[in-house]
């Protein structure tokens, strides 16, 4: 069973429902009499009598009492139910784009960005909704059909039109499909020689993240690396056991990084791997920003909580719990928060997000800049100078971070 931060892959089949003690079952009964009486004077008494069959009411109910709970539960109708059900035997990635769809109440959306590829190069962002491919709208359309639209020889060309959470209005991007490497290091580099500076920024936790992270890292080492930058900007996350694996790379074998707790389960500890080939100690920092979510956050919550990083940007988004996929009847599923995770301190990132240790906001224009920045190769030549002109706030601050964290030892 494959696990990713926040998410199960595969549908849960039941959940255990602890005993309430008796007053709360007592509580209950007027709830559920309350409920009754609005939902027989709403069938009686409005006008609208094509809209009140009890499914339909009652199904939008539930509705509201998932979106009551956390931003991540909900209520699945039948035909989002059916949706995700065939959407499990359906590989999801469009390798030639360079990108993963998912699906959400809201429709179709984007998942991940491979940074290499043409979507990646274009400045496509995960969180982004897709509302139209060649002109056709995505609303009501098959999943599967919608996915197989994607799927290009190398050269032909696919329309997007995209809705970023970030932007006010949807814009139309043309994405050339050809064969992507697909990786999550996408960029390591010595920023300075002499003072032996490295850098890596993580895109994603994919699923061979922990070694392609190691190979980088002994690149950085082999050329005289002294210190770290790990950039977690943007990250929305990945695979769980990348996560701990790419931690084990940096604190001591056989740690506690991560605990999952609910209500029904005794806590799950996971550890880093019990060996660890290179013993790595020097100074660290690790950047994040408001995008990076979930595995994202338990990395640089857990180096922070061990001393082992100092964590700088902005807050981050604040997703760390787990959810399962619950059939119910006559068609229908809920997404209901299960359990939390947790840093080694035991706090969750859940809700609040990892509070960074030097707080630096960014401009708008930086934000911009930042973005552009991570795909200089569809910049035209005035853009190239605009960026290469920039200073990044966030990384000054990381490089002066790390320039007394070395004048201290």
């Amino acid at each position: 069973m494959k696990w990713w931060c926040g998410f199960l892959l595969l549908p849960s089949l039941s959940v255990a429902v602890p005993a309430q003690p008796p007053d709360a079952e007592e509580a209950a009964y007027p709830a559920i009499e309350r409920f009754v009486q609005v939902l027989e004077s709403v069938r009686k008494n409005h006008p609208d009598a094509d809209r009140l069959a009890y499914e339909r009411l009652v199904n939008h109910a539930l509705e509201g009492m998932m979106e009551g709970l956390d931003p991540f539960s909900s209520f699945i109708h039948p035909e989002m139910a059916a949706l995700m059900k065939r959407n499990e035997k359906l590989d999801p990635e469009v390798p030639s784009l360079g990108l993963t769809l998912g699906l959400r109440d809201t429709g179709l959306y984007v998942m991940a960005v491979a940074p290499p590829g043409p979507a990646g190069r274009s400045g496509v962002t995960p969180g982004s909704s897709v509302l139209e491919i060649d002109g056709r709208a995505t609303d009501g359309a098959e999943f599967e059909d919608l996915v197989e639209s994607l799927r290009r020889k190398a050269g032909e060309t696919s329309r997007l039109k995209l809705k970023s959470p970030d932007e006010p209005k949807p814009v139309e991007v043309s994405l050339v499909h050809r064969l992507v490497e697909e990786r999550s290091v996408a960029e390591a580099k010595l920023l300075n020689k002499e003072k032996g500076t490295g850098y890596i920024r993580l895109a994603t936790f994919g699923g061979a993240c922990a070694k392609e992270m190691e190979v980088s890292l002994d690149d950085l080492e082999d050329a005289g690396m002294k210190s770290l930058i790990l950039d977690l900007r943007g990250n929305g996350g990945g695979d769980l056991h990348e996560t701990v694996k790419i931690l084990g790379l940096f604190v001591p074998p056989d740690t506690t990084v991560v605990t999952t707790r609910s209500r029904n389960a005794p806590e799950e500890p996971l550890k880093t791997p019990e060996r660890q080939r290179r013993k790595r100690e020097y100074p660290m920092v690790v950047l994040i920003d408001r995008m990076s979510a979930s595995a994202s956050e338990l990395t640089a919550g857990a180096l922070q909580d061990l001393k082992r990083a100092t964590v700088i940007g902005e807050l981050s988004f604040g997703k760390g719990s787990v959810q399962h996929i619950i059939p119910l009847g006559q068609g229908t599923a809920m997404r209901l928060t299960v359990a939390t995770y947790h840093t080694p301190s035991g706090r969750t990132p859940h809700r609040t997000g990892i509070t960074p240790d030097v707080p630096v906001t960014l401009a708008d224009a930086d934000r911009d800049n930042f973005e552009k920045r991570n795909r200089l190769d569809s910049l035209d030549e005035a853009e190239r100078k605009q960026v290469g002109a920039w200073v990044d706030p966030v990384m000054k601050k990381a490089e002066e971070t790390l320039e007394k964290a070395r004048a201290a030892k």
